[in-house]
């Protein structure tokens, strides 16, 4: 969901996020106010309701703060992250997300795309809980000894001086999370992602953590800074994959990275939109901490995106144009009505035919 919030100055300022019914909740708060007041706005939207806003709320909040953001930049003619502060490093190092585009009528092998992804300049492959087609049986035993083979692959793929990592989509219980990370400590991960389902998270991954040695990471599905917060100051993650807009907006993301600055914990986005990835790119290269990018839009155009992301050689790359630093061509927006398919439901069932996590 595209989303533009006007001003009587002249200045248009551009989100992501939310959905019609979330985004009308929240953006009442905005009428009459300043957008450089955007912490006021945030705490008014976030309290001024019977209910805690829930995560899909947040999304929605996230989206709308986005818009002021690139308001107060584009009004001062400077980019996002001059706003936060400067830079504080050169580029964001991104990790290839679903390996780089094999030519056509080609089709790479899992060691193969972990090469391509090192050789096309990405910091880390990152690959699937050994995936089967969508709908299938899913015996989280059975399919730990083929994770580790393929981890194995991966890892001569990539190299020894190369990266990888993997997620385990919150498929395994704590037993088997720690099979799958005492399988592959030896093949020397950049992470392992969602090891355990993320409502058992806060109990299950620091007694995960006393039992190996490979980096953790997780919280793709965390809004908020309080869905988190315990786990930084445990020191029990390595990095946090909170998101934009999930988290509420930049005003929350600034929150929750001096939250984890202060812990030594790095963040690892979870991709997004790319009007909000363009946000990320602002946010995450002013924090001090390790920083990587999950992308997986292959530096391909986008066409109702005129200008929008600066990606070169596997990285992401600030740029110094106001705001969020994105154009939005209004006149195609309906091409993402023509292009996008009808949701799937990721369902996945253990071998009696109970569900488990997709």
């Amino acid at each position: 969901m595209v989303v533009t919030v006007e001003t009587d100055a002249g200045l248009t300022g551009v989100g992501e996020g939310g959905s019609k019914d979330t985004l009308e909740q929240c953006a009442g708060t905005l009428i009459g106010k300043n957008p450089f007041h955007s912490e006021a706005i945030w705490q008014e939207t976030y309290i001024a309701w019977f209910y805690p806003p829930g995560r899909e709320k947040a999304h929605a909040l996230g989206a709308l703060d986005l818009a002021l953001w690139d308001i107060k930049g584009k009004a001062l003619g400077v980019p996002v992250h001059e706003l936060l502060g400067g830079t504080a490093r050169d580029y964001c190092e991104c990790y290839a997300t679903a390996g780089v585009n094999a030519p056509p009528g080609v089709t790479l092998s899992l060691k193969e795309r972990a090469r391509a992804a090192m050789e096309a300049g990405y910091r880390a492959f990152r690959m699937g809980a050994a995936d089967p087609p969508i709908g299938t049986v899913y015996d989280t035993r059975a399919i730990v000894r083929q994770i580790a083979q393929n981890c194995k692959d991966v890892r001569e793929g990539v190299g020894p001086d190369g990266n990888w990592c993997i997620d385990l989509h919150q498929r395994f219980d704590l037993n088997d999370a720690l099979r799958v990370c005492k399988a592959v400590e030896e093949y020397d991960p950049f992470f392992v992602e969602d090891p355990v389902r993320d409502e058992h998270a806060l109990q299950d991954i620091p007694k995960l953590r006393q039992m190996t040695t490979v980096p953790l990471t997780h919280g793709e599905e965390w809004g908020l800074k309080w869905d988190f917060n315990k786990l930084v100051e445990g020191h029990d993650v390595d990095f946090v994959r909170s998101t934009l807009p999930n988290v509420g907006g930049i005003t929350e993301m600034t929150k929750v990275a001096a939250i984890c600055e202060t812990h030594a914990v790095g963040i690892i986005p979870h991709f997004t939109g790319p009007i909000a990835t363009a946000a990320l790119v602002n946010c995450l290269s002013t924090f001090s901490g390790p920083v990587l990018m999950e992308y997986n839009y292959g530096g391909r155009p986008i066409e109702y995106l005129p200008e929008c992301l600066d990606f070169k050689n596997g990285k992401a790359f600030t740029n110094e144009r106001p705001g969020l630093g994105v154009t939005v061509d209004l006149n195609r927006l309906t091409l993402i009505g023509e292009v996008t398919e009808p949701g799937r439901r990721n369902v996945y069932r253990r071998p009696d035919g109970s569900l488990t996590h997709w």
